[in-house]
């Protein structure tokens, strides 16, 4: 039998100063071994968790959370996030034994009510995790060595996680956001990414950091009348420009391009544009096809 952990209740009306300093959730949750009794969060501790549903308080206090069978099970598989506490229902820790194991002295068993009270999901599910922000700096040389996306501007949580889940299947070693994009963390984009966010690298980074220590890459952006990437020998590393849902790419970045593509629509079609991440994986597609018939130019 697995020992859980128990949450004593805390009695301080503030979020405890260990949220502030960084401390492992763990720990400033005061959990204590125990077996087979369900927790009971104070007040406070789901105000913390529920408060991590804004960037400013991820930003903070450097977590965020992940809800869902699925996607938690991907978060406890991998390792390069770490898992800071997990609040599971009885029926998915039954189930879950074997994947549990590793985090047994972060794992909490919680009332489907208690749940309730720091799920940020319209239903609850039966599992919640909160893990640690990575703190490190952007790895900029994978343009160098193969093509990856930015993302400038992209503000709907669906698309951006659209966009990880289809780097994910087609390969992309990074995707590097632009300020102005959507936090890669907000709780929609790990939903729509479906275990994703855990294996593509992603940063925030300005599109001129990004290409500083690479100044003669390619660097490519989706226009409505650029070239026709169907007929177009494409590079086999750089850059690929993704823009905002409404406005595209800035005029900003637009000026550090040096090559733009086109998806062209057919004579008889009708549809104005197309969606972000729909536009995202047919480049990254074409893309991955030159690259597997030979075609990509060296």
């Amino acid at each position: 039998m697995i020992n859980f952990r128990r949450i004593r209740l805390q009695k301080s009306r503030k979020i405890p100063v260990s949220f502030q300093t960084g401390t492992s959730l763990s720990k400033s949750l005061h959990l204590s071994r125990f077996s087979n009794r369900v927790c009971m969060l104070s007040i406070n501790q789901s105000k913390f968790i529920r408060s991590l549903a804004v960037k400013k308080y991820r930003q903070q206090h450097k977590r965020f959370v992940v809800e869902g069978e699925k996607m938690v099970a991907e978060l406890l598989m991998q390792s390069g996030i770490e898992v800071d506490a997990v609040f599971g229902t009885e029926k998915w820790i039954d189930t879950h034994k074997d994947l549990n194991k590793a985090h047994s002295d972060k794992l909490n068993l919680v009332s489907t009510a208690e749940l309730g009270k720091i799920s940020n999901l319209n239903t609850p599910n039966e599992v919640l995790a909160v893990a640690v922000i990575p703190e490190e700096e952007p790895d900029c040389h994978w343009p160098a060595v193969d093509i990856c996306l930015y993302l400038d501007g992209i503000q709907d949580p669906g698309n951006l996680g659209t966009i990880l889940r289809l780097a994910d299947w087609f390969g992309v070693p990074a995707v590097y956001c632009a300020p102005n994009t959507v936090d890669i963390f907000n709780a929609k984009v790990i939903q729509a990414s479906m275990g994703a966010i855990f294996r593509v690298r992603s940063w925030e980074i300005s599109l001129q950091n990004l290409l500083t220590d690479h100044p003669e890459l390619p660097v490519m952006g989706a226009f409505m009348d650029g070239e026709n990437v169907f007929d177009s020998a494409l590079p086999s590393n750089g850059v690929l420009v993704i823009g905002n849902e409404g406005a595209g790419i800035s005029i900003e970045h637009e000026k550090m391009l040096n090559r733009k593509l086109s998806i062209p629509r057919h004579p008889n079609g009708g549809a104005e544009s197309l969606n972000a991440a729909m536009a995202a994986g047919i480049l990254i597609a074409q893309f991955n096809g030159s690259r597997q018939t030979g075609s990509m130019r060296r």
